[in-house]
């Protein structure tokens, strides 16, 4: 209330010195502030007269600068009496005003009248503007279990620089629960709504402040930020994608919040918080979806009929003061209702803004998405809006999809009027995609009857070929030696074997039979190795296999050897551990030459 105080003595302390603009005057303002949601709407109804002899064609409507920030929409309309058919009214051209002398503490716009005001004519028209962010909660913060007051300010007088002859204000409130009220002179109460006037003969620039606190528990629903994707389908349909950033922006919750409270009584522990939003759909709107970015969300509710789809969303939680959300709903409509065609170019004709009733929105992007290959693209918009053109790829485009993007900020319900964007496209573009299917899968069966038909095995005399069949050949040469290294080994280990059986049973000729017989089978062996090592020469893996054969060959001396020191031992009646000492040397020696034949053997059969 102080700041309120002090805004309102700097004001009228600058609007005190400022003098008439021209000889107009206003006969009769009837003023109707509409405070029923969190968007203020004044709806003014104003004679103005001609006193001078002047000629005037403009009248200036003048707004507090504070004010002036939180204004969304502003519209001037020719008055149509009480009685008279609804016919189209076209909008008087408002414009910003800077004339001189006047205060800073100000916003001035500009009303075009439809003809010039000759001395003694008068003209009577509509004034609406919209305001957000108007209300102040107060308290600003709340608990769960309590009801929330908000407070408005404004003037008695209508502010104004001209003289008013009479005037009056009405204060519409949502209900009759008011927690105070200015009480000026001629101030009357009627339920929820509080009058004040009227009031004659007042000067220009006048103004007496007056503050209404009263509750108001009605969805205080802002959007920080929506995004609406419209992409337009020339084979049927328009699918629009809107992306809400959602938060409560009435009095902050303080304190911890009670599910199982609210459950039982949402009246009496939740008056403040919102459950539910309604969107008013265009008619024929069909596959209608409701998700946030956990999945979607079973809690909306749709009905529809020849004029309208309703959709009524409820979020995952009620939404209290300050307590923000995220979601998304999408929606398909016909493109016969949207899309026309005027003057050899195709144009799109839908509205701008959200279908959520009484959503603020700071800042609103709208994405239209045209067919690719549009070209000369323009906008017709009803209010300035920023502009720019973007290029979006999706599935089965080449240079990718014109997108005209634009912005506006301080969004409410009046701004979703229609607008359109236009381009050109061809006829013979909507063949593009088609056809790109069909050659894709054209040239896919194309491709598959050439490798179902064609011989694409490796010729027998390409070097690849011979380089193929000559490295199998070296593999399987490979592979021989290495089955008769492997009988060598076996060969070893049965002269082992006859060894063992002498120290059991003492029978010296059985053990030099077996020495025969080994020593015939290995000299076979090595006469079938001679060929294929000649063969391996030239080979990459000549070099390893010789290493094998080498270390096999000093293994079987080594054996050999021992085997005669023990069969030697036993002929002159050695005992059993002079023996033993005799080949521990040898026997040591044999270990590491059978670990490195096989190691050998191990690397060779990895290669």
């Amino acid at each position: 209330m102080e700041s309120f105080r002090f805004c309102f003595l700097m004001l009228t302390i600058a609007i005190l010195a400022s003098p008439a603009l021209s000889d107009l005057v206003l006969s009769k303002v009837d003023r109707r502030i509409y405070l029923t949601s969190h968007i203020v709407r004044i709806s003014s109804t104003m004679k103005v007269e001609n006193a001078g002899s002047e000629k005037e064609s403009k009248v200036l409507l003048a707004f507090p600068e504070q004010q002036a920030k939180n204004m969304a929409y502003l519209i001037a309309t020719p008055h149509e009496g009480k009685g008279k058919g609804k016919n189209p009214v076209v909008a008087l051209p408002v414009e910003a005003a800077n004339p001189k002398d006047m205060p800073a503490a100000l916003t001035l716009y500009s009303v075009s009248l439809p003809k010039g005001l000759a001395e003694g004519d008068s003209f009577t028209f509509d004034v609406l503007a919209v305001f957000t962010h108007a209300l102040r909660p107060i308290p600003e913060q709340i608990t769960q279990a309590d009801i929330q007051l908000v407070l408005y300010q404004d003037s008695a007088h209508y502010l104004s620089p001209y003289a008013v002859k009479v005037q009056s204000l009405s204060v519409k409130l949502p209900d009759s629960r008011i927690e105070s009220y200015t009480k000026l002179e001629n101030t009357k109460i009627h339920g929820s709504e509080i009058k004040y006037g009227p009031y004659e003969n007042i000067p220009s620039f006048s103004y007496s402040p007056i503050a209404v606190h009263f509750e108001s528990n009605l969805p205080f629903a802002v959007a920080h930020e929506l995004v609406r994707e419209i992409e337009i389908s020339h084979w049927g349909n328009v699918q629009v994608t809107e992306h809400y950033k959602l938060i409560h922006g009435g009095a902050q919750s303080k304190g911890e919040f009670s599910r199982l409270d609210f459950q039982a009584r949402p009246n009496v522990r939740g008056a403040s918080a919102f459950r539910y939003l309604v969107a008013n759909l265009p008619p024929r709107a069909h596959s209608v979806y409701y998700r946030d970015e956990i999945g979607n969300i079973s809690t909306s509710h749709l009905r529809g009929d020849s004029k309208k789809t309703e959709l009524l969303i409820e979020p995952r939680y009620p939404m209290f003061g300050g307590w923000r959300t995220a979601f998304t709903i999408g929606y398909g409509l016909p493109l016969q209702d949207f899309l026309f065609e005027s003057d050899g170019k195709r144009f799109l004709n839908i509205t701008f803004s959200s279908p959520m009733v009484e959503l603020v929105i700071d800042a609103l992007i709208v994405k239209v998405v045209l067919p690719e290959g549009s070209s000369d693209i323009s906008v017709a918009a009803p209010f300035p809006v920023e502009q720019w053109q973007e290029t979006k790829i999706s599935h089965l485009d080449i240079d990718g999809r014109p997108v005209v993007v634009l912005k506006k900020t301080n969004v409410v319900p009046e701004h979703n009027q229609f607008f359109q964007v236009y381009y050109h496209f061809s006829q013979l573009s909507m063949l593009r995609e088609p056809l790109m299917l069909i050659s894709g899968f054209f040239f896919f069966f194309v491709a598959c009857i050439v490798y179902m038909h064609a011989d694409i095995s490796i010729s027998k005399s390409s070097a690849s070929y011979l380089a193929k069949q000559q490295w199998e050949e070296v593999q399987a040469v490979i592979q021989q030696v290495q089955n008769i290294i492997s009988r060598c080994l076996t060969t070893h280990d049965n002269l082992e074997a006859s060894l063992r059986d002498l120290s059991r049973t003492g029978n010296i000729q059985a053990c030099k039979a077996a020495r025969k017989a080994a020593d015939g089978l290995l000299k076979e062996l090595s006469k079938e190795l001679k060929p294929l090592l000649t063969f391996l020469q030239s080979s990459p893996s000549a070099a390893q296999v010789e290493e094998l054969v080498a270390k096999e060959r000093e293994l079987q001396e080594k054996v050999m050897v021992k085997h005669s020191t023990v069969v030697d031992g036993y002929e002159k009646k050695l005992g059993a551990r002079d023996i033993e000492n005799r080949v521990a040397l040898q026997q040591q020696k044999l270990t590491a030459l059978r670990q490195e034949v096989d190691d050998l053997l191990e690397f060779i059969d990895e290669i």
